[in-house]
């Protein structure tokens, strides 16, 4: 049935399709509307202004994410028009920090099945079940299997919030066609008890499965996904550290493919550090970076960084040299012997030291965190950063809000006003001696839509690492003057669906330069990008 033929109520509740009461008087008698619509014909305008009161009516922010759910799930152009007029108020609301707390009430709040999910029981039958998702033609999957959820741990079948939030990303930031988007959750148990003995847990009640069976399930997730959806990017998300690396290593040039928590972390935090460069007057090739948290995260950043060295004239041991890593440990330095293989190029050759020796033994232009532990950028800390450096650079990143190192407040006001600060949740604005300071906000989305519009959009068959330094670099270029003035290290994110083109085609034009897009290169690439994107507008 085309799109002309589906009339009446089934019209009305299309997801896709329906306009509420902005259908058009010809449309109504068009497609059997008449007596099923108040009089008045709404323009969409009107409709974001009512959802905006009605959405801001609700007392809480997990209200909201409720509300905006329910929205998405009846009218999908209104839902992704009022988030991209409201991008810096709805974000938050959709995903970090709202989505933490969404994920961990994820069964309790459960209004109707959305995205798709794959167990145990249901390996030797991937590809046919995959049949039936009602969409064929898909090109963006977020998948996660719960177990590393932002900073909050293991959450099982409630980490489905993951998918779902980045994928409404996906579209709003980046003009993914909503029908060509897959959230899918594998759901392998949990090692969460207090999930397993929740009467309304929604996802399988056994301990995780790990092994050759994870891995088998995973195998022919992929395979299956291949099969039926050739020109899918799969987007790994918050897998533990040692599975994140393992799976990115193992599938990074065998399908289109990248882990966001790795490269995605790592290009928006290093295009934060190119564009601090300018405030703090300390050149990037000869900055000194201390990283708190030695995870995926921490080191997919340094990966890019020793990358992004290298291609400065940097050998590879002057790059690595640059970056220091302190755990709950203490130093990592070439007495430990219970570091992971991702840690081993970043050890240390000085004596076993706490953070704060490590700072005074260092003496780092930078501070990098990505803990998952709130309150570890200690007054301390900050004091003895702003000791060290007229300008110190603080980069505050786990997620959500409640789980950052530090608040935008602190860093300011312990480092009396000299921080150069991000974090990876939105902060107010702080008034500090009589500045208005705005903390950028060094989240993931600034980047990831734009790279996987830019790798779908020329069909690439490998996301590398050139792909993720010409995003950070677009991104780094789209800091103004004036974001700087205010102390932001990021462009607004009102300008995002800008942001998102800049890096789509320099991620674009880096698959042609390497030899890996699939089609011809167009004459005006941006525009060629532009011309895929999705609108919202009726």
């Amino acid at each position: 049935m085309s799109d002309e033929e589906i009339k009446g109520v089934a019209r009305l509740r299309d997801v896709s399709l329906t306009k509420g009461t902005a259908f058009s008087l010809e449309e109504r008698e068009r497609f059997g509307l008449r007596g099923l619509l108040p009089a008045e014909v709404c323009t969409q305008e009107v409709q974001v202004e009512r959802t905006l009161a009605n959405m801001r009516r609700k007392a809480y922010d997990i209200e909201r994410y409720i509300f905006l759910a329910s929205l998405q799930d009846r009218n999908e152009r209104l839902f992704y028009q009022t988030l991209l007029e409201n991008i810096e108020e709805i974000m938050p609301l959709i995903y970090t920090p709202t989505v933490g707390q969404a994920c961990k009430e994820f069964a309790h709040i459960f209004r109707q099945a959305r995205g798709f999910h794959i167990t145990v029981e249901d390996r030797g039958s991937i590809r046919e079940i995959l049949r039936n998702w009602p969409e064929s033609d898909i090109r963006m999957i977020v998948v996660t299997d719960g177990e590393r959820i932002l900073g909050l741990g293991d959450l099982g079948a409630n980490g489905m919030g993951i998918p779902l939030g980045k994928l409404a990303l996906y579209v709003g930031c980046a003009g993914i066609q909503p029908s060509q988007c897959l959230p899918v959750m594998l759901d392998v148990g949990t090692n969460n008890e207090a999930l397993r003995e929740d009467p309304l847990y929604l996802g399988r009640r056994t301990p995780r499965v790990s092994g050759a069976a994870y891995d088998d399930l995973v195998e022919e997730f992929v395979d299956a996904v291949r099969d039926a959806y050739p020109k899918a990017l799969i987007q790994f998300e918050d897998f533990l550290t040692p599975n994140a690396y393992r799976l990115l290593h193992k599938y990074r040039q065998r399908v289109l493919c990248f882990n966001d928590d790795i490269q995605g972390t790592a290009a928006v935090a290093l295009a934060g550090l190119q564009a601090a460069t300018r405030l703090s007057g300390v050149e990037f090739t000869q900055q000194r970076i201390m990283f708190l948290g030695a995870g995926s995260a921490a080191t997919g950043i340094a990966d890019l960084i020793t990358v992004a060295l290298i291609e400065q004239g940097l050998s590879p041991d002057e790059a690595r040299a640059r970056l220091t890593f302190v755990d709950r440990e203490g130093l990592l330095n070439h007495e430990r012997n219970d570091l992971a293989p991702h840690n081993r190029p970043y050890v240390h050759q000085g004596p076993s030291a706490t953070f704060l020796e490590a700072i005074d033994a260092v003496q780092p232009h930078v501070l990098v965190g990505a803990t998952g532990a709130p309150g570890t950028f200690t007054q301390a800390v900050l004091v003895k950063m702003a000791q060290i450096n007229p300008r110190p650079v603080i980069f505050a990143l786990s997620n959500p809000t409640s789980q950052a190192e530090c608040t935008a407040d602190q860093a300011y006001t312990w480092t009396k006003g000299k921080a150069i600060f991000a974090s990876g949740s939105p902060f107010a604005p702080v008034h500090y001696d009589g500045q208005e300071f705005e903390p950028g906000q060094g989240n993931n989305a600034y980047v990831f839509p734009g790279i996987g519009l830019g790798a779908i959009a020329v069909e690439a068959s490998e996301i590398t690492d050139k792909m993720f330094l010409a995003a950070a670099d677009a991104l780094s270029d789209m800091v103004s003057n004036d974001d700087l003035i205010k102390g932001r290290v990021y462009p607004p994110l009102s300008h995002i669906r800008d942001v998102s083109v800049a890096i789509a085609t320099a991620v674009a034009q880096s698959a042609f330069d390497e030899g890996l897009a699939g089609i011809d290169a167009p004459t005006d690439l941006k525009a060629f990008i532009e011309n895929q994107m999705y609108w919202p507008d009726y």
